[in-house]
């Protein structure tokens, strides 16, 4: 590790998180001194979200993002929020491995780590909630695959569970089972160089809401399959089922499959290409139109912005923007008419895709995996 950032890291232990945006420039969402925010009619004008509490889902207001890294960052917790004694924590390797492994922190710590920016959603994000199952952070942790060639992968073993301590009793035909939130990768999507096995957030420990002691880190896939309260990867040969897998987090959708229309479900697992405008802002005659892109990983082509009925014009993007981080965008809109409009944006990556209305999407049943345009209504005032 370079001097350099052996003294950054000292300083974001030391202030916390909410300095991290200051130590890499000016950030691309403030605001500033006499910039006022704009009202969405789309949008309550007293909408407001609650704070963090133990087993809840947390939704954060995605007009308030002020950080590249975020202050606030979303919470989805499945079978609550467990309490995993860090002196008694261990990560076990089971199933079809060479070697069963097992660690504790300190030897995970110990490890050659490395630090990646990933942002991501909750597969079940969308525009009922103004787009704010969604964070961004800098995460630190050991390399999953270093690990899985630790233990050694058989040749029989095809899919990688994870396990987190989260347990709840479900109702299965009748009979009442316990089980633990899990969600696995085929052995080919786990052995990416990108997944960690995670424990620092933002330069500090993870807080117990985001996974306390560890957790995974998939990035390029949505929030589910980032494994909290990680305590066991397992390898195994056949597909894994459980809840999380292949009846929950499940997309229905209408689809042409060899030229019979046909509903299939697919499991909920890499993001999809995806733009939402989150604010707007005035100050003196320009008004700033902000808000960020997702997708899997693959590189972005262009952000753009439609106003009204008006030609699709391109977006600044953030130039902190990494491959798996979220894209800040902004565009400057100047000498505005007053009254009512219309916004959107759209992504397009470096293959072609381009984030279509969602009318042109196929029909869903549920609603996960929302990723069409995002239309905002906006009242400039004279």
């Amino acid at each position: 590790m370079s001097i350099e950032n052996k003294e950054r890291r000292q300083v974001l232990k030391g202030l916390g998180a909410g300095l991290l945006a200051a130590t890499a420039g000016v950030p691309f969402f403030a605001m500033a001194q006499n910039e006022t925010l704009v009202r969405f009619l789309d949008m309550p004008e007293d909408y407001d979200v609650p704070p963090v509490e133990p087993g809840s889902t947390h939704i954060i207001n995605t007009r308030e993002i002020t950080n590249f890294y975020s202050r606030d960052f979303y919470v989805v917790q499945h079978y609550g929020q467990p309490d995993v004694p860090v002196e008694q924590y261990k990560l076990e390797l089971t199933g079809l491995v060479n070697r069963p492994l097992s660690f504790t922190l300190d030897e995970l710590k110990a490890m050659p780590s490395r630090e990646i920016d990933a942002g991501f959603e909750c597969g079940g994000n969308g525009g009922r909630m103004f787009q704010g199952l969604v964070g961004n952070a800098r995460w630190r942790g050991v390399s999953l695959r270093e690990v899985l060639n630790q233990a050694g992968i058989q040749d029989l073993g095809r899919e990688v569970v994870f396990f987190g301590a989260d347990q709840g009793t479900e109702e299965i035909r009748g009979r009442q089972v316990e089980q633990s939130f899990a969600r696995s990768l085929s052995v080919e999507d786990a052995m990416s160089d990108d997944n960690l096995i995670v424990y620092e957030m933002n330069g500090m420990p993870l807080e117990p809401h985001h996974g306390y002691p560890v957790r995974m880190l998939i990035p390029g896939f949505y929030g589910v399959a980032n494994v909290k309260w990680l305590t066991q990867i397992h390898v195994q040969d056949t597909r894994y089922m459980g809840r999380f897998m292949g009846r929950d987090y499940v997309t229905l959708k209408h689809e042409n499959v060899g030229g019979e229309d046909r509903w299939m479900e697919t499991s909920v697992a890499r993001m999809n290409l995806k733009s939402a405008i989150v604010r707007v802002t005035r100050r003196n005659n320009i008004h700033r139109i902000s808000g960020f892109a997702l997708n899997d990983g693959t590189p972005i082509r262009s952000i753009e912005v439609k106003i009204d009925d008006g030609p699709w014009m391109e977006a600044m993007i953030d130039p902190q923007a990494s491959q798996y981080s979220w894209k800040p965008f902004h565009y400057e809109w100047r000498n505005a008419s007053p009254g009512e409009h219309t916004i959107v944006s759209r992504v397009t990556d470096i293959n072609g895709r381009v984030q279509l209305p969602q009318e042109q999407l196929p029909e869903r049943v549920s609603y996960w995996e929302e990723f069409g345009q995002f239309p905002r209504r906006v009242l400039i005032e004279g």
